[in-house]
């Protein structure tokens, strides 16, 4: 299946931010099916940085989110947030989210998740 197609599955306050890397059919114990679905943010800056200052040092943690199901399973999203680290003094950087609002499409989960409400940082 073509990952590209499902961003429009998608709200676009996650899909401008998130790629999705990888989509899966798989089976709790109780041998339930289910849709596990990566996304992981892009790496972009955020506006008022420069590339010559910060490089790309992975991921945060992983959290997994569970989202509206789809054909009748469930669907959990992986997301891995991106942080970057300063060359000079090694202060760390990640992307500000706190502009995603009540009225998005986004689950509350994810949109906690995504404004750091939803887990602790780091």
């Amino acid at each position: 299946m073509d990952i590209s197609l499902l961003s429009a599955l998608f709200p676009s306050e996650l899909t401008q931010y998130f790629i999705i890397t990888k989509f899966e059919l798989k089976y709790d114990v109780d041998k339930t099916e289910y849709w596990l679905i990566d996304f992981e943010e892009k790496n972009d800056l955020p506006t008022g940085y420069s590339s010559s200052d910060y490089e790309s040092k992975g991921f945060m943690q992983s959290s997994t989110i569970q989202d509206f199901p789809l054909r009748g399973k469930a669907v959990y999203l992986r997301i891995m947030k991106r942080r970057w680290r300063h060359k000079e003094n090694g202060t760390v950087l990640r992307r500000d989210f706190s502009f995603i609002t009540e009225g998005s499409k986004l689950t509350r989960e994810l949109s906690d998740f995504l404004k750091d409400r939803g887990r602790d940082a780091d």
